[in-house]
Order: structure tokens, then sequence, then C-alpha cells
């Protein structure tokens, strides 16, 4: 990809999810506290996924550094947790993972507030470099995933609680595999 373009695309995406912070609003899904939380801090934009290690966390290369990268936001059902079942639709939930982040893809990382949670995971908004898919909200729109909010992490949230209810209505995905 041309530099030109790499660098108008990664515009672009910044630009996108500083607009959807600007809109967004802390506090639980649904409900509105008026505050708007920072502008999202962009990750060095030369990461590249590694391995998918679930529906909901990645392994990605930063400038030669390995971090485990939890998508904010969202959860997917059970897949690797250690003495856990395997949940219903969780080995489909991964394979979309995998579908949408093949290993070697580049990725945009997008922080929120926190940057990391308890278990040191770097908390992000993940974008794929080549196209500006927003991944986080591709899983939850096409029923692989759910909402899942820990504020002050809470940028997308309308934006992943209206993807969540059209999923349910439509019944892709989770929806229609899992009962309750």
């Amino acid at each position: 990809m041309p530099a030109a373009r790499l660098a108008r695309s990664v515009a672009a995406i910044v630009l996108a999810v500083a607009a959807g912070t600007a809109m967004a609003c802390t506090g639980e899904p649904g409900t509105s506290s008026g505050t708007t939380p920072p502008a999202p801090t962009v990750v060095p934009a030369n990461a590249i996924v590694v391995r998918v290690v679930d529906g909901d966390t990645v392994v990605v290369d930063v400038a030669g550094r390995r971090e485990t990268v939890r998508l904010i936001g969202i959860d997917t059902p059970e897949t690797v947790k250690p003495d856990a079942p395997v949940e219903c639709f969780g080995p489909e939930a991964s394979a979309a993972t995998k579908e949408l982040l093949p290993d070697g893809t580049p990725v945009w990382l997008v922080r929120d507030v926190e940057a990391r949670d308890d278990y040191g995971r770097l908390l992000a908004y993940v974008h794929r470099a080549t196209d500006g898919t927003f991944v986080n909200l591709a899983l939850v729109r096409r029923g692989f995933a759910t909402v899942l909010t820990f504020p002050p992490n809470t940028a997308h949230v309308d934006d992943f609680v209206a993807a969540a209810e059209s999923a349910h209505g439509e019944q892709l995905g989770l929806w229609a595999a899992c009962a309750g």
C-alpha cells in the first residue's frame, strides 16, 4: 500500500474513532451521564496479529514486543479458559475472529481510558489496517459477541448495544444457536 494511501486510511480511522468517542457517554450501556471520555490514544500503528487466542483476545507484535490484547467492550463465549467448559458458539466466535484477523494482519490498536486490564492485557479497539474494519463491532454485529462494558472504557458502548440488539433481533450467530 502506498505510504500516502496508508496515511489517509489511518487518518480516517483516527477521525472516525475520535468522532465516535465524542458522541459516546460514560456510564452503563444505554445510559447517558452527559460526560465525554477523553479522546482515545492510538497505540503504535505497526501492530501485526501474531495469533488469535479466542474470540475476544489476540496476540500482536507492537514494535517488536508481543502484547496480548483484549478487545474492549465485547465478550465472546469461552473456548480456552482454564477449568471451564467450551461455551456455546465459542469455537465459532474464535473462528470468526481468526477470519477477521488472520496471522500477519496489520492492525491499528486504539485505547480508551484504561490501558490494561487486571490480567495485564492491553485493552484496545482493533481495526484492520488494510480496510479499516472495526473488528470489535463486526463481531457484535455478526452475532459472535455480546456487549461487555467496564467503565470508564465506554467510548463505543452505544454502537455495540445497537449492533447487539440488531443481531439478536435477526437471530444471528450465538443468538440463534445458544438458548438463553
